[in-house]
């Protein structure tokens, strides 16, 4: 048991330097698009380039973030961080969640404003500058996907940048229907769609963050799967107060007291029930870290506010 934990340690560690090389490069590339793109607003007066590199600026302090977040992950556990900051990966999923409610927020306003007050949109300049970055984020999103997506931090930020790609593509479509027809709506309509998935987008990472805060029990995990095969284990005759949640992204906790024969105490039959319970959920069940409390038949009398 010992030498599995030591190797999901290393494994852990190894994707974490992956994870942290995959999303600075992909910084790299969205900051330096992100220069260029302004540069491109100024020379050529759009305010709707300006808009979409504020958008791409929401990317950078989300990619930031999470590479903030895997390096606090790292920390090893000790004084009262008993399970180091490995949660600095869920509020960072989260506050990118909030990030992405609050930009759809504020994109859906202005493009209804535009709907009914149309500006003029220069759509030879936003169609160069879309397909441009466009192309980039087909890059940055190629090598953010070789990260681990397991980790909710990690697809936090692939959100991001996937998002702002079907923004570019949008963005382009309008450019080209503008340069073709004239209609300047069209950049509104494009933003209108793009929105739709932001806030999808955004939904799925504040609930996915939530279940974690608040410690509900994974999707993967079926409760009474858990106590029907950890009540086959020999000599186990009922478990109560059962307990799993995710400390981080893949990484889950359980819980639980188990009722054992009278006996087992006497005899010191305890130690091989505890490695038997063990056993079952290496076997069958997803658990990083089990507790176990084992008692007499006679002990839950003594226990008040028992959870099933």
């Amino acid at each position: 048991m010992a030498e599995d934990h030591r190797e999901s340690d290393h494994s852990h560690a190894l994707s974490s330097t992956s994870d942290m090389r995959y999303v600075l490069v992909t910084l790299g590339l969205i900051s330096a698009f992100l220069v260029g793109e302004v540069i491109a607003a100024v020379l050529g007066h759009s305010l709707a380039l300006f808009a979409d590199a504020a958008h791409m600026s929401t990317d950078v302090v989300a990619l930031t973030l999470s590479a903030w977040a895997i390096r606090l992950a790292r920390r090893p556990a000790e004084g009262r961080w008993t399970f180091g900051l490995q949660r600095a990966e869920i509020l960072s999923a989260a506050a990118n969640g909030v990030a992405l409610a609050a930009i759809s927020l504020l994109i859906a306003v202005e493009a209804i404003q535009r709907l009914i007050n149309p500006h003029h949109v220069r759509g030879s300049l936003v169609l160069v500058v879309a397909l441009v970055g466009a192309l980039n984020n087909v890059v940055a999103t190629w090598v953010l996907s070789k990260a681990n997506r397991r980790s909710l931090n990690v697809r936090g930020a692939y959100v991001h940048i996937v998002t702002d790609l079907y923004a570019f593509v949008g963005t382009a479509i309008a450019g080209l229907i503008i340069v073709l027809t004239g209609f300047n709506r069209a950049d509104s309509i494009a933003s209108l769609i793009v929105v739709v998935l932001m806030a999808y987008a955004a939904w799925g990472l504040l609930r996915d963050a939530g279940r974690i805060l608040l410690q509900a029990a994974p999707d993967s995990l079926v409760l009474a799967d858990i106590r029907s095969h950890l009540c086959e284990v020999p000599h186990v005759l009922d478990v109560h107060d059962l307990h799993v949640w995710t400390v981080s992204s893949g990484s889950h906790t359980l819980s639980a007291h188990v009722i054992v024969e009278d006996h087992c105490f006497v005899t010191g039959h305890a130690p091989q029930i505890l490695d038997a319970l063990q056993d079952c959920l290496v076997q069958h069940f997803d658990v990083a870290h089990a507790t176990f409390q084992l008692e007499p038949p006679s002990h839950p009398n003594h226990e008040r506010n028992l959870h099933p």
